[in-house]
């Protein structure tokens, strides 16, 4: 069953709730309420893994650029700084500014996927994406070489992978996420369907 937003002050409505009581002095509607709670996990989660990306980057370059790669669990897992223009695997190198534009999309679909946004599990998910996508942004928009242009750093080196980062990490486990929410059936409005 879907649930369906009244929007308050809609012609030839009363303004008044079932009990008599002006909504807009009495607050948000329940379903309103339970939208705003998922839109907050939402950013707090997008929040968070920014946060952590952004972090872990300013200390990685502070610390380790330009200097031997560090053994984490001898040589299966490193840290090791490197710049990458391109995607995932560097692939792409020559297409910093479409990558970029491809990010600032992704921002925008969040955005508007969460005026709708009812289920928790999702607005985890795509506070993932949100958080990850903002995080390699930042190093498009502002590192070297130049605006909208820059090299993502990348420190995380398992052997025989790709190096990667953190918002690579979070845009991952979203993207995981997203797919296990749509073999269950459910939607970012909170319905479930069953094909």
């Amino acid at each position: 069953m879907t649930e369906v937003e009244r929007p308050s002050g809609a012609p030839g409505e009363s303004a008044e709730g079932a009990d008599g009581t002006d909504e807009g002095q009495q607050g948000e509607t329940p379903e309103q309420a339970k939208r705003t709670r998922r839109i907050g996990v939402l950013i707090l989660v997008a929040g968070f893994a920014f946060a952590l990306d952004l972090i872990s980057k300013l200390i990685i370059v502070a610390e380790l650029e330009n200097h031997a790669p560090i053994d984490l669990i001898g040589s299966w897992l490193r840290l090791r700084v490197i710049r990458n223009a391109g995607a995932a695997f560097g692939i792409g190198e020559a297409l910093t500014i479409l990558l970029t534009a491809i990010a600032v999309t992704v921002v925008v679909v969040i955005a508007r996927i969460a005026r709708k946004l009812y289920s928790t599990p999702w607005a985890i998910a795509l506070g993932l994406l949100l958080g990850g996508a903002c995080g390699n942004l930042t190093d498009r928009i502002f590192r070297s070489p130049g605006v909208f242009q820059g090299a993502v750093v990348d420190f995380i080196a398992p052997k025989g992978f790709a190096v990667f980062n953190l918002a690579d990490s979070a845009i991952v486990c979203g993207g995981i996420l997203i797919v296990l929410l749509s073999f269950r059936g459910l939607d970012p409005d909170g319905t479930v369907h069953r094909d």
